[in-house]
């Protein structure tokens, strides 16, 4: 995944901001021919910030599979 607009250098420092924010880009704008990692997804699914459709959607598929 390529971000042209977010300094990664310093938040790769904060990893748990760093990973939430690659899911939330991973979501919200594709994903770039790259699977989405449950367990990440599971860890910060309270504060993802996505698109309440696309999250509900998410809900039905993570939930359901357990």
């Amino acid at each position: 995944m390529y971000n042209w607009n977010t300094d990664t250098t310093r938040l790769k420092l904060d990893v748990p901001a760093y990973e939430k924010w690659q899911l939330e880009q991973m979501i919200n704008y594709g994903l770039n021919n790259n699977k989405l990692p449950k367990n990440k997804l599971l860890r910060y699914w309270p504060d993802l910030n996505i698109d309440p459709d696309k999250k509900r959607y998410l809900e039905l598929i993570l939930w359901k599979t357990e």
